[in-house]
């Protein structure tokens, strides 16, 4: 299945089976767990079978159960079929459900606690606020009843006691942006746990950053796209929906440009799901104006300050792997001194405190001029480079070295490498 498609234009069957083997790929489900449903404009609701994997289903595989009750399809509908009808029946607005058992937010159904998303600045906003449903038999109409009766309550996103998530969308990319936000949440969150810490934003704050919003640059009054041009569209395609692949980038976060000419750049745009990006979805920017009919990302400023600044920049990606947001979320310090590839890509990685990434004109793009890499609390990792292709892999060895730190938290304290090592390390691969 091409995962470049925009999901929403294809047949219910084909979207589907497109995001249940991305869920399951993600490892965000079993072969036997989960299941996705779509309710047409005929009130028919397509669904995933019952009791066929995960990893091999196939357009031919989707059930179709008629608004009469009617079934057709060569397997038996879901079993937990009663309760997507029973939210569909109180919920309208809501035309794609996604029900899974991503193992984090299965960490606190089974606690029985709800995950805070204000971890990260626009996760409240994609997730909403958060309901809970009682534990009921799996497929019972009791089930039904409680999920319904939360969805009724106005919650797109739910934690089933002892059970799982279930969400709702208004199409079935935007209740996967919310199904992925929420793993990714709770993933920070459990990572940031096992190194002794974390911080949690206000509303206020987050209120106070959706209101920086910056203000639209003037547009292009013509344009052009030279072959040069069109060969960094397609780079910046590629790593984005290689990022979202890894986990190193979410469907509802995540920035990448390239400098073209001089300070002209090319940048992801704002409100599209980042597996869903095609070459004229990526903005041009020239002299400081915006290529016509195009939002770029709403970090656009900054990306342009950098290159204004750092000449030796040629590429920029923001993103939020959940190991490196375990640091920004906790205000622990990353240090990179693990093994000595972590060094020699990353050196030093501050964590700036959050807010300061409304700051364009003076802290950021002066600390990258000395490393490669920042973290904004509560916010992101900020990775820059010379060619894409390289800053990507900084991304991957940060990520990488991050887990090592998380995973090691139970065994003892990092032991780094010593000053003397940093130095002939310094030496022999930094010149």
């Amino acid at each position: 299945m091409n995962e470049i498609l925009n999901c929403v234009l294809m047949h219910p069957s084909d979207q589907i089976t497109l995001i249940i083997s991305r869920i399951y790929r993600r490892g965000m489900t079993t072969t036997s767990g989960g299941n996705i449903s779509i309710i047409d404009e005929n009130g028919d609701i397509w669904i995933t079978p019952s009791a066929v994997d995960k990893g091999t289903l196939t357009a031919a595989d989707i059930i179709c159960v008629k608004s009469d009750g009617a079934i057709i399809g060569k397997h038996k509908p879901s079993s937990e079929f009663p309760f997507h009808k029973a939210i569909y029946d109180n919920r309208p607005d809501l035309k794609a459900i996604i029900h899974a058992h991503p193992p984090a937010l299965v960490s606190f159904s089974i606690v029985r606690q709800i995950p805070n998303t204000n971890v990260i600045t626009q996760a409240k906003n994609v997730c909403g606020s958060i309901g809970y449903a009682d534990y009921e038999l799996p497929g019972s109409k009791a089930l039904g009843e409680k999920i319904a009766a939360e969805f009724k309550k106005g919650y797109k996103a739910i934690i089933m006691e002892n059970h799982g998530t279930v969400l709702g969308g208004s199409d079935l990319n935007d209740a996967y942006d919310r199904f992925e936000t929420f793993e990714f949440s709770a993933r920070a969150i459990l990572f940031s746990k096992s190194l002794g810490n974390t911080n949690y934003l206000t509303d206020q704050q987050i209120d106070a950053y959706d209101s920086q919003l910056p203000g639209l640059m003037p547009e292009m009054e013509t344009v052009v796209y030279p072959p040069d041009e069109t060969v960094k569209r397609t780079e910046i395609c590629n790593i984005v929906r290689r990022a979202c692949r890894q986990g190193l980038m979410i469907s509802s976060y995540g920035t990448v440009s390239v400098r073209w000419k001089k300070n002209d750049f090319l940048i992801t745009p704002t409100h599209l799901s980042r597996w869903n990006i095609m070459l004229e979805d990526v903005v041009q920017i020239k002299d400081g104006k915006r290529e016509p009919g195009k939002i770029p990302s709403r970090a656009v400023m900054l990306h342009q300050k950098i290159y204004e600044q750092n000449p030796h920049i040629n590429s920029i990606i923001i993103t939020q792997p959940p190991y490196l947001m375990a640091f920004g979320i906790g205000n622990t310090k990353f240090d990179v001194r693990t093994i000595p590839e972590s060094w020699i890509f990353l050196q030093d990685v501050p964590i700036l405190s959050y807010g300061s990434q409304f700051e364009t004109e003076t802290i950021i793009p002066s600390i990258l001029s000395k490393t490669p890499a920042i973290i904004v609390q509560n916010d992101s990792i900020l990775v820059t480079g010379d060619k894409l292709l390289q800053t990507f892999d900084k991304l991957e060895v940060a990520e990488f070295s991050a887990k090592s730190l998380v995973l090691a938290a139970p065994l003892g304290q990092l032991v780094p490498i010593n000053d003397t090592q940093i130095e002939e390390l310094r030496k022999a691969f930094l010149g």
